[in-house]
């Protein structure tokens, strides 16, 4: 074994010396980070950080010509004979003369258009020349907070004292990851990471990945949260506007235009910055170019950069990306981020021979040893040297990870943590002992708290305890939950105990049992914090209810990629409850309506009796072309945007206490997101269901729809409620379809519009349709403002929607409210 060490040491020890290293500095001697280096007619290359210090992996000794490039300056062509390892190479370089000839330059022939035109023109020929590959990676990723609070909803953040510094700023994350790429256009990928490391992680599993990096300006439209479209798109001119502000020429007198891109309207998913095209290719040499959060609909973000270098190659004759930076700017109320992407990709073999067979499902996997790799490793292959901070934190969090694992340092922890506050009592408690990984939980009553007309004020809570298994990614959770209603005098309690047995296929066992207060459709159609406002303020008690006394096991399991099954066997009785109640916060003569969701007016008769019914349900969910990552702590399901998923589920009622209360029912249902780049998305949901042998089944197990009587939206997408129906109009034992569409023009039309787009909103449309026999058909259409809101914060939906039923019915106006979903 010793031997074994020592031979590794020493490998790794020549495979550190097989480098070229060096700094680059401009004429003042400021380092210059993102330099582009490569060596002459290879894929070998490299970046500086941001110290203009790099790291070129070579391997044998011999005479090198390497290339460094960087945009604004003088190409440098350095010719070297290299006898031994490590070599040093500094580089000094100068900013390149850029010139503009005299051009008339007018509103029909500006010479930027001409060459975009060509460019966009030669996008098929030059995105060809990369549609088939293998090459090696190399990612590193790092946050940084700045002005990061000292307590968060009053609780002090340990771990995070230990990152920053006195002004508050440190390093949230830092990782970078080594693997082995083959790519085959449109959408093919596959990436195997031979090496992972992550600062302050024992794991050290990273997230970053090549697909993620995938960012293709030969393409129409960027992956980003709105499609952006690219500078040389086939509809590029309606979107950019392009000035040609030089020319310059490479080492290889290749005539390089500078031509920088503004957006016509700063509120479209449009660049701004500069793109770099070679003259006759039209290929890319370089992007420069920065985009604003709004602009993609991502608030939080106050602007993206994204660079990247292109290196040519005499023997293949085009230009291949070498070399990525992303970076991005955030703030969330005070605190401050940052970020860094740095991608860097070598050794192409642009022909690989790759077949379907090359790809599959699984598009991203580890190799075994990928987090135990030495420092040695590291110094080896790292293509960017670290800079001081990074080496810092690397250090500093390795040495904290150590020390955190230890009981010592995790009771302490614990003891800071675990001190019980007289708030704790509405908000919730916790008390860890992390060591043992076991978890007691006190879930407070602010989230419980409400008012209805059966029970008048409630309020109930949870306990709960959870032993984790951090290495099999596993938990047992032992919990209860009770609510006691004042009106109605009545106390309920519930029990559950849920093991989870793995993370790759989700294998989770629940059981549960007790009494409980259940709304008669499922999908709880009106929330909590809605009825009680409805009720209490203005009478209006929408929400109908009724007691369940319940036993059942649950089983979930994906049990092939992309199947997931859901297992449920129930047995339950039921009762019927009664108003008990007339209490409200404003007064006014109007009463309420009895809980009987049939009769209104009828207080006194019930309207079901009181029963017991097994049920046993089924449910398939099948997500086709779904894609993974394999990690060893896990299985991450990645959704393929280009085919529906599907829902089958099969449900049967039996043994209850009288047989006309056995049933079966059978429903099918289909979701599908179709995107339509910058102009926007159609989302649908549409559902398809049938009773069988049900005449005489009570009105819990009826299929009920979700209407809406408040005019309050909580969802982000009004994909599955009729938001003018009434709620239980509709309920049926028999066959029935539904189906919701909706579009969403993600600011393609509204940011067109003079003052509209000042909004920064979304146009939505929709419509929605309910079919069931012997009734006509009931449908609603809807137009409507998502997005809207002050500077980040936007929870804000207004729509305006009318609803059909041999004709019109009645109108009304939505006002969507989705920060209650955090509430409720």
């Amino acid at each position: 074994m010793n031997k074994l060490l020592i031979l590794c040491t020493f490998l790794f020890t020549i495979a550190a010396q097989s480098q070229i290293r060096g700094r680059v500095v401009d004429q003042n001697q400021q380092p210059l980070p993102f330099v582009n280096i490569t060596i002459e007619n290879t894929y070998n290359g490299t970046t500086s950080n941001d110290n203009g210090e790099y790291v070129l992996d070579v391997k044998d000794a011999g005479s090198y010509t390497i290339i460094f490039q960087y945009l604004g300056f003088k190409t440098v062509r350095i010719k070297q004979t290299i006898e031994r390892f490590p070599h040093t190479i500094d580089i000094a370089m100068t900013e390149e003369n850029i010139s503009l000839n005299e051009v008339l330059i007018s509103s029909k022939d500006n010479p930027a258009n001409a060459i975009i035109k060509s460019a966009i023109a030669a996008r098929g020929e030059n995105s060809s020349q990369m549609s088939n590959y293998k090459a090696d990676f190399y990612s590193r990723g790092m946050f940084r907070i700045k002005n990061a609070p000292r307590r968060f909803l009053g609780q002090k953040i340990e771990l995070l004292e230990q990152i920053v510094d006195s002004s508050r700023s440190g390093i949230l994350y830092l990782s970078e990851t080594v693997s082995k790429i083959q790519y085959s256009k449109p959408d093919k990928f596959k990436e195997t990471i031979i090496a992972s490391r992550v600062s302050g992680s024992d794991n050290g599993f990273s997230f970053n990945n090549a697909a993620s990096a995938n960012f293709d300006f030969y393409q129409n439209y960027l992956p980003f949260a709105v499609s952006v479209i690219s500078p040389i798109a086939s509809n590029a001119f309606n979107y950019y506007n392009y000035k040609l502000e030089g020319t310059f020429f490479d080492d290889d007198l290749h005539q390089i235009n500078k031509i920088r891109v503004t957006p016509k309207r700063e509120s479209e998913p449009a660049f701004n910055g500069y793109i770099y095209i070679v003259e006759n290719s039209w290929a890319l040499y370089a992007v420069d170019l920065r985009i604003k959060g709004s602009q993609i609909e991502t608030n939080a973000i106050e602007s993206l950069s994204l660079k990247q270098n292109f290196s040519y190659n005499k023997n293949t004759q085009f230009w291949a990306k070498n070399s990525q930076v992303l970076d991005f700017e955030a703030g969330i109320l005070s605190i401050e981020f940052s970020g860094r992407f740095t991608y860097v990709y070598s050794n192409y073999n642009f022909e690989p021979n790759l077949t379907k067979k090359d790809f599959g499902p699984e598009v991203l996997s580890f190799d075994s040893d990928a987090n135990k790799k030495p420092e040695d490793y590291w110094n080896a292959k790292r293509p960017i040297p670290l800079t001081i901070e990074e080496s810092t934190d690397y250090k500093k969090k390795d040495a904290l990870q150590i020390r955190r694992k230890t009981k010592q340092f995790l009771d302490s922890i614990d003891r800071r943590s675990n001190k019980f506050k007289v708030l704790d009592i509405v908000t919730g408690y916790t008390f860890s002992n992390s060591f043992e990984n076991e978890y007691w939980r006190y879930d407070g009553i602010l989230t419980t708290t409400s008012f209805n007309t059966v029970q008048g004020y409630n309020a109930g809570s949870g306990l709960s305890y959870t032993k984790r298994n951090p290495e099999k990614q596993s938990f047992t959770t032992i919990g209860t939950d009770f609510n006691y209603g004042i009106a109605e005098d009545r106390f309920r309690i519930s029990g559950y105990i849920t093991r989870k047995f793995n993370n790759v296929s989700d294998l989770q066992l629940t059981l549960a049992g007790g009494s409980s207060i259940l709304q008669f459709n499922p999908e709880n159609p009106i929330s909590r914090i809605v009825n009680g406002i409805a009720t209490a303020f203005f009478k209006n008690n929408y929400m109908k209810l009724y007691d369940r006394t319940f036993a059942k096991i649950n089983y979930a399991e994906e049990v092939a990629n992309g199947l997931v099954i859901n297992g449920q066997v129930e047995y339950s009785r039921r009762k019927q409850l009664f108003n008990n109640t007339e209490e409200s916060i404003i007064r006014n003569d109007r009463g309420y309506t009895s809980n009987n969701p049939l009769a209104p007016n009828d207080f006194t008769t019930p309207f079901f009796d009181t029963h017991s019914l097994f049920q046993a349900s089924v449910e398939a969910r099948i997500s086709f072309g779904q894609q993974y990552w394999s990690r060893p702590d896990g299985k991450i399901n990645i959704p393929n945007n280009n085919f529906p998923v599907i829902y089958l589920k099969y449900i049967q009622g039996f043994g209850g206490s009288e047989k006309d209360y056995d049933y079966s029912q059978a429903e099918a249902r289909l979701t599908y997101d179709i995107d339509l780049k910058n102009k926007g998305t159609v989302g649908m949901n549409i559902k398809a269901g049938k009773f069988f042998n049900a005449d005489d089944i009570t009105f819990v197990d009826y299929k009920h729809f979700n209407g809406n009587q408040t005019h309050i939206g909580q969802s982000d997408r009004y994909l599955n409620v009729f938001n003018l129906l009434p709620y239980y109009v509709a309920s049926t034992n028999q066959e029935y379809t539904e189906a919701h569409f909706e579009y969403s023009d993600d600011g393609y039309f509204t940011n067109k519009i003079p003052l509209v787009n000042l909004l920064r909103a979304n146009l939505v449309i929709g419509f929605h349709n309910l079919t069931l026999p012997n009734q006509k058909p009931y449908s609603e259409a809807s137009v409507g403002l998502d997005n809207l809101g002050f500077g980040k914060v936007r929870f804000f939906r207004i729509d305006y929607v009318r609803s059909y039923q041999s004709g019109f019915q009645t109108d009304g106006v939505v006002f969507g409210l989705k920060f209650l979903n955090i509430l409720n």
